[in-house]
C-alpha cells in the first residue's frame, strides 16, 4: 500500500477524531452550581467538613454570600491545630456556587448534595 493511499484513507478518520473529541475536552471544567437553597449548602459543608476532620470556626453572611471559616482538627497527633481557611457559599441566578473549595473537600460536597 503506497503513502498516498494510507494517507487519502487515515486524514478523514483523523479530521473526524479532531471534531468530535473537541467538546469531550471542555467537559467538568466549569464552575459548579446547584439548585439548593445557600442555607442546605452550608449544613452539607458543615457535615462534610466534621466528617472529614476539620472543625467549623464560624460561619459569617457578608452581602451576598456566606463564608465558612474552618481549619484542620489535632487529629490525635497533638500537634495543635492547622491555619484558618475559608470558604465561599455564593448564590448565582438560582444556583449555589461554591469558591476558594479545595477540591478534595469539593469532592464529598458534590456527593452528598446528589443524595
Amino acid at each position: 500500500m503506497s503513502k498516498r493511499r494510507m494517507l487519502v484513507r487515515t486524514l478523514p478518520m483523523a479530521v473526524l477524531l479532531a471534531i468530535f473529541a473537541s467538546p469531550l475536552v471542555a467537559q467538568g471544567n466549569s464552575k459548579k452550581g446547584y439548585e439548593i437553597t445557600p442555607d442546605r449548602a452550608a449544613t452539607v459543608v458543615r457535615e462534610v467538613l466534621v466528617k472529614d476532620g476539620f472543625n467549623v470556626v464560624r460561619i459569617e453572611q457578608e452581602e451576598d454570600a456566606q463564608v465558612v471559616y474552618y481549619r484542620r482538627g489535632n487529629m490525635g497527633k497533638g500537634k495543635g491545630k492547622g491555619p484558618l481557611r475559608k470558604m465561599v457559599i455564593r448564590r448565582v441566578s438560582n444556583r449555589v456556587v461554591f469558591e476558594e473549595t479545595p477540591s478534595d473537600i469539593m469532592v464529598n460536597i458534590e456527593l452528598k448534595l446528589r443524595l
